[in-house]
């Protein structure tokens, strides 16, 4: 029995302001109608109410403001005040609401959305204090969810009188004194677990998000508290909205730490006339506050917008709705631009000249394939890897800056300045509890978006092993300090690297280039190489270019699209889910056969052709799929995929082409010393200084095709009983046909001297060095020679050419 309640109940001073507002907010509820009918919006979730797992009703701002507008802005200036009176009209309404009736001891509670203002992280101070504020954030560190006592009900261990409604203040309280009027205890209570009242109780630390982060300052980070059904609706690495209100508690880390013990050191007792100076030498604790954020209500900004494999989100219908008819208009002008694969990326990168392979495979990246689930659990992954290999001063951080201040959730490091903990996930101890919490990495932080990583060359090879697993399964692993779990890291890696010596070695491979294993490797789905060449037309576009956006930077930029219009869009098309057509099916097999074959015929290509490129065909088709908003996979998708896998493996990964033999060499540099035994030395060094003759490696194929397919043609005609008689032409010939061929761009007699020579050296090297070509002596000397050994050298030196019958002209096609 509680003797002291008839005292005590006497000195409660009533809130009238609070107690008006409470009357109010239950007329609302109770009155508010949904447009066009006559239910009550909020019966039927206040009946829900009714189950045990469930304990909060959420209440649009816009509702409240439109019954009564003095209520509204009263719930946004005392929010804090006014909270538990809210309360309390909730659990009158529901009371008469439900036909069961509920507990009547259960707590209820109430969330507001559609807040409309939103206010920064770095502008919470103590004017808001208090008042309904929303703000928005990025989870780093969730804690787990723990039981919270909200009201205590105690017993006096002199008298035992029972003691209930003690509210708690964010810390245990106990009563102040026993209500028993006989009885003086302020310190002996017991606390009834019984008769007490918890809630779920978590906390979650957010920082600042890159966008409103100003340049050069640190992120500032909020500890937000969630109550009731708030918790586990935020982890780690989603951007958040919280609505709630900013409160100061007390700083309990502070609290727990010891006082200041009185100095009494043997120096201090030679001083016989000093006293002790200062509070904390005489054991005083300061009292220390914080502020914290109490949420009521939590929405992800952009969950489901990058997809995942177990949350299914909003399909493009109900993004639809939410469009307006202006907006809907651009994305369905957009899906049915015939040239929106050039126009996208001209729009998202207006200010990078050239480079257009890098920036589809880019574009493509945004846009995803689809994660597949199969029947075992086993997970597909839909994000594309991208790698960026190239000399300094080529554009590829800035490739890397756009994409993390256009996309929605983007994660910006450098690998040098990154450790394995700092890319995936750490386990650190929490200040209050002592608990190890999980605190997020890079990676976790990019789930369902994308994770930029500068200088990823730079990164070690222990912290590199660290995003094997978040690369394939996408997924992270931890087991330290007693923690084992598995998160997500559902993140396209966009990377950039630098080659090992300054500048990309073009007679060396990929791999000997990089310093990067071979599995980090084989993980990306696009490598593309930028070598900074000297190009007299290239660059005087890049530098008019760059001059222009100095001068100018508004007018030079050209776009088709604006940004908001290709966030809106690539939102609207990552919804799609394409399925492979059969014909695509067969193209994609077909591509992929063709790439091992090469593989395996000793091409020299920057990295083994396996069955993960075979799974980034398959994820870059649909990508272009999505970027159509096509419903299927197309043999167009899959040409279009190929043809940007091919590139990437097959680009600058063939050294120039040498021309002369070694003995041709050794004799020119011999004739060359002789003439120049005081001259100057050479600037070149290696093959090129000793005279050695080197052909660009596509040059170098180019002609030889030019000449293989003529001298098959003239094979083909024969074997189709043509008259004429030339069916295998001469050396000499076919350099005369090849010269008529390229007649346009010979502009002088040197030049043609100098053709004629390369070509000639190319004809040599397909017969002697490839095996390509197969020379054949006449039977009989020529008629026009003088004697015998005269027409011996003319039969070697202008022999007949025909194909070697081993080669297939089809493969130099492809």
């Amino acid at each position: 029995m509680d003797v002291g309640a008839t005292q005590t109940d006497g000195n409660i001073v009533k809130d009238e302001v609070a107690e008006k507002a409470q009357k109010r907010f239950q007329d609302f509820l109770e009155d508010w109608r949904i447009e066009g009918s006559d239910d009550l919006k909020y019966k039927v979730e206040a009946q829900d109410l009714a189950y045990p797992e469930r304990n909060t009703l959420r209440v649009s701002l816009k509702d409240v403001e439109r019954y009564n507008s003095n209520l509204h802005d009263l719930i946004l200036q005392e929010y804090y005040r006014l909270y538990p009176f809210l309360c309390r009209a909730l659990v009158n309404f529901v009371k008469d609401q439900v036909l069961g009736g509920t507990d009547p001891d259960k707590q209820l509670y109430v969330s507001f959305v559609d807040h409309e203002m939103t206010t920064k992280v770095r502008d919470l101070n103590a004017m808001k204090v208090g008042q309904l504020t929303k703000i928005t954030g990025q989870v780093v560190r969730t804690h787990p969810v723990h039981p919270e006592l909200v009201s205590g009900t105690f017993q006096c261990q002199d008298c035992q009188t029972e003691i209930s409604g003690i509210e708690q203040q964010f810390k245990y309280t106990q009563p102040a004194i026993c209500r028993n009027p006989v009885c003086n205890n302020r310190s002996r209570f017991i606390l009834l677990m019984n008769k007490s009242k918890f809630v779920d109780f978590q906390k979650v630390r957010i920082q600042e998000v890159q966008s409103e982060l100003p340049r050069g300052c640190i992120p500032r980070s909020v500890e937000i508290v969630l109550r009731a059904e708030a918790v586990e609706s935020a982890q780690a690495g989603d951007r958040c909205e919280f609505t709630g209100t900013l409160i100061v508690v007390p700083d309990v880390a502070a609290l727990n730490l010891p006082g200041a013990r009185a100095e009494t050191g043997s120096a201090r007792r030679d001083d016989k006339g000093e006293g002790l100076k200062g509070l904390k030498a005489l054991g005083v604790r300061d009292l220390n506050y914080r502020m914290a954020f109490l949420a009521c209500s939590v929405t992800a900004d952009g969950k489901n917008r990058r997809g995942s494999d177990e949350e299914g989100g909003e399909t493009a219908d109900d993004l639809k709705r939410q469009m307006t008819n202006q907006e809907w208009e651009s994305i369905y002008k957009m899906s049915k631009d015939k040239n929106i694969y050039q126009n996208l990326i001209q729009s998202l990168f207006p200010t990078i000249h050239g480079n257009d392979e890098v920036k589809r495979g880019i574009l493509l990246m945004l846009f995803g394939g689809v994660p597949k689930r199969s029947h075992d659990k086993t997970g597909l992954r839909g994000d594309i890897n991208v790698c960026i290999v190239g000399d300094p001063s080529t554009a590829k951080s800035q490739f890397l800056k756009i994409i993390a201040e256009f996309s929605p959730r983007a994660v910006y490091t450098s690998g040098k300045a990154s450790s394995a903990a700092g890319l995936t996930a750490a386990v650190v101890r929490d200040e209050e509890s002592g608990e190890f919490v999980i605190e997020a990495g890079a990676l976790m932080l990019a789930d369902n978006g994308v994770c930029c990583i500068d200088e990823f060359d730079k990164m070690e090879q222990t912290d590199q092993v660290a995003i094997h697993e978040a690369m394939e399964q996408q997924t992270i692993t931890i087991t330290k300090a007693g923690v084992k779990a598995t998160l997500h890291a559902r993140a396209s890696i966009l990377a950039a690297a630098n080659p090992e010596k300054g500048r990309y070695d073009r007679t060396k491979s990929l791999k000997q280039n990089i310093s990067m294993t071979a599995p980090i490797m084989s993980r990306f789905d696009l490598f593309f190489v930028i070598v900074d060449e000297c190009n007299e037309l290239i660059d005087y576009q890049i530098a008019r270019k760059i001059v222009e956006l100095h001068k100018e930077v508004e007018q030079s930029i050209d776009r088709v699209y604006s940004e908001a219009d290709i966030k809106r869009y690539i939102e609207f098309a990552r919804k799609f889910k394409p399925k492979m057509t059969l014909e695509a099916q067969a193209l994609l097999v077909e591509q992929y056969k063709n790439l091992r074959n090469r593989d395996s015929g000793g091409s020299r290509s920057s990295w083994r052709i396996t069955v993960r490129q075979l799974e980034s065909m398959i994820r870059l088709s649909e990508a272009m799929a999505k970027m159509h908003c096509s419903e299927e996979v197309k043999q167009v998708h899959v040409r279009e995929a190929f043809r940007l896998l091919n590139k990437s493996i097959i680009r600058i990964e063939h050294a120039d082409v040498p021309l002369d033999d070694e003995d041709d060499v050794d004799r020119e540099v011999e004739e060359a010393a002789i003439d120049q035994q005081e001259d100057e030395p050479m600037d070149e060094d290696g093959d090129r200084a000793k005279g050695k003759k080197y052909l660009n490696y596509e040059e170098y194929k180019k002609i030889a095709f030019m000449l293989i397919s003529h001298i098959h043609q003239k094979e083909e005609m024969s074997e189709t009983g043509s008259d004429s008689k030339d069916y295998a032409p001469k050396k000499s010939e076919v350099i005369e046909w090849y010269l008529s061929e390229i007649s346009n761009e010979i502009e002088s007699t040197e030049e043609l001297l100098e053709k004629k020579i390369i070509v000639e050296k190319v004809l040599d090297k397909l017969i002697f060095s490839d095996m390509v070509i197969i020379p054949i002596k006449s039977s009989a000397p020529s008629a026009d020679s003088m004697d015998k050994s005269q027409g011996e050298d003319e039969r070697e030196e202008n022999p007949f050419l025909v194909i070697h019958p081993h080669y297939s002209i089809l493969d130099e096609q492809l």
